[in-house]
């Protein structure tokens, strides 16, 4: 069948999904209300419907009042229970697959369980939904004229107790429709490689001579994939390589810092770029106009939403409202329950809405501070121990600190930067740094794999503040005293860059 009637096909069909998205766009809070009801009445007869006696609770209050809000380190008794082959926990069907991540807070990596359901009905429903959007909103679109080029995480599959987990991108490409799978490229066997070296030289050897048309995987990733094929075809920008591409789908770390490179790499007034929000835990929400910063929040995924607003959480007047009480503007933390059983699980991701109907979000950040530019997912946590254990292993001591991105620029890569001021310094900062560096990828596996080979972030850069450089800011911003300090992780510059300007001018 010639390739602009497969196009043509292929846009009918994904088109016809847009009269059941513009249904629960009209009636969003029933849609969720029928969805929390669903998931209930499937698992009232797990433990934990049990345990709350689903089968009794009949309004969203008795639901909210029962099931308390619960984090990783709630639900990882039942989740490791689960990945040794005990069922029927928290999910009726059997879940085999667990999606790995790191940033917990007594561990190094979380295994979120995924469920069958999920996997069709939330993240493979959301691929071909972003196709839909996208396809309807740019009539002339040639997408299946030629291929996507995907780029998933570059981690194995592994065997554990008859359950398998790796990164969410792999147990999705493992799994992946046959349609899917012929309209993308590299091969599988490419997309799942383990060594992300090799794998990066396999996916550029099998990408250049195709038909590129779309895009998709996490910014950082894929610039650094993408200055690699300019590299080894020597062509000034990605058109001269794939003439026909159209979108980038981008998703996982904020697109800001680096769609101006983007821009360079694809000088076409016309080409799309698209955003999504998913994580291991689901996906949540899709761009779905051209040209814009706005997400629409998918309401029929099998996923149930509530929100907490940053203004009272963390404190006793903290509570979870449904999605028809929102405001617009501010700023919630992310509750979900989901078809793989995760009952109201506090992601810890923050969004504000931008608008009620339909219901678009912005993500805002986290419910801490933290660095994530480069989807290695750095927490305080992290930063305390390894800085905690560098200095015990090397007999020094620090006063403060704080670290921010160094952004990435060309092909220049990526790094984080410190600020650290020493009440005892290290007899040899070089060696400090690689001791630091090094005790950080033990505990933050995210970290680890976008500092392998320096392919996506190059090592730590220090710099010894003078004594009493944190005190000045804290005295210059009317912070001494009580609990007022510098944070210590910021996804932007501002705060590292304000230290080297008061530390540069007490030096001169």
């Amino acid at each position: 069948m010639p390739l602009p009637i497969i196009n043509s096909i292929a846009s009918w069909i994904l088109k016809k999904r847009i009269h059941q998205i513009e249904l629960f766009m009209k009636y969003p809070n029933e849609v969720q209300e029928e969805l929390l009801f669903s998931l209930l009445k499937t698992s009232e007869n797990t433990f934990i419907g049990r345990q709350y006696d689903f089968n009794s609770i009949k309004n969203y209050q008795t639901f909210s009042e029962r099931v308390p809000v619960s984090t990783y380190e709630d639900l990882e008794p039942m989740i490791e229970q689960t990945r040794k082959g005990m069922q029927n926990i928290f999910w009726p069907t059997s879940i085999k697959w667990f999606a790995k991540s790191s940033g917990t807070t007594n561990a190094k990596s979380k295994f979120i369980p995924v469920s069958s359901e999920a996997l069709e009905n939330c993240h493979y429903k959301a691929s071909k939904d972003l196709l839909s959007l996208y396809l309807n909103n740019n009539e002339d679109s040639q997408l299946f004229v030629g291929k996507s080029l995907r780029l998933g995480g570059s981690k194995e599959l592994y065997e554990d107790n008859n359950t398998f987990f790796g990164d969410l991108s792999a147990i999705l490409i493992d799994n992946m429709p046959i349609w899917a799978e012929f309209s993308s490229t590299p091969s599988n066997r490419v997309s799942l490689m383990g060594d992300w070296e090799v794998k990066l030289m396999a996916i550029v050897q099998e990408t250049i001579a195709e038909d590129v048309t779309s895009l998709a995987g996490v910014p950082s990733w894929m610039l650094v994939l993408l200055n690699k094929v300019l590299e080894e075809t020597g062509k000034n920008n990605l058109l001269e390589v794939w003439p026909n591409a159209e979108v980038y789908f981008h998703g996982g770390v904020s697109f800001d810092p680096y769609r101006e490179q983007y821009k360079k790499l694809f000088p076409k007034s016309d080409f799309n770029y698209y955003e999504i929000y998913n994580a291991s835990e689901g996906f949540f929400a899709i761009q779905d106009l051209n040209n814009s910063n706005e997400l629409l929040l998918m309401l029929d995924y099998g996923i149930f939403y509530e929100f907490i607003p940053m203004d009272t959480y963390g404190t006793p007047e903290e509570k979870a409202i449904r999605l028809a009480e929102v405001e617009l503007f501010k700023n919630y933390a992310i509750v979900i329950t989901t078809n793989s059983g995760l009952w109201r699980y506090l992601i810890g991701d923050t969004v504000r809405f931008t608008s009620l109907n339909p219901y678009r979000i912005r993500v805002s950040g986290r419910t801490k501070h933290y660095i994530n530019v480069f989807g290695e997912e750095l927490i305080v946590e992290n930063t305390d121990q390894a800085l905690s254990k560098t200095c015990l292993e090397l007999g020094c001591q620090i006063v403060d600190y704080t670290v921010a991105p160094i952004f990435m620029d060309g092909k220049q890569k990526g790094a984080h930067e410190w600020m650290i001021e020493f009440s005892n310094p290290p007899m040899d900062i070089t060696h400090f740094t690689t001791i630091l560096d090094q005790t950080l990828q033990s505990l933050n596996s995210d970290y680890e794999a976008k500092r392998y080979n320096n392919m996506t972030l190059n090592p730590l850069v220090i710099n010894v503040a003078r004594p009493n450089l944190f005190y000045d800011w804290l005295k210059e911003h009317d912070k001494l005293g009580g609990q007022h300090k510098i944070p210590r992780l910021s996804n932007e510059r501002t705060y590292l860059e304000y230290l080297k300007r008061l530390q540069l001018i007490e030096q001169s």
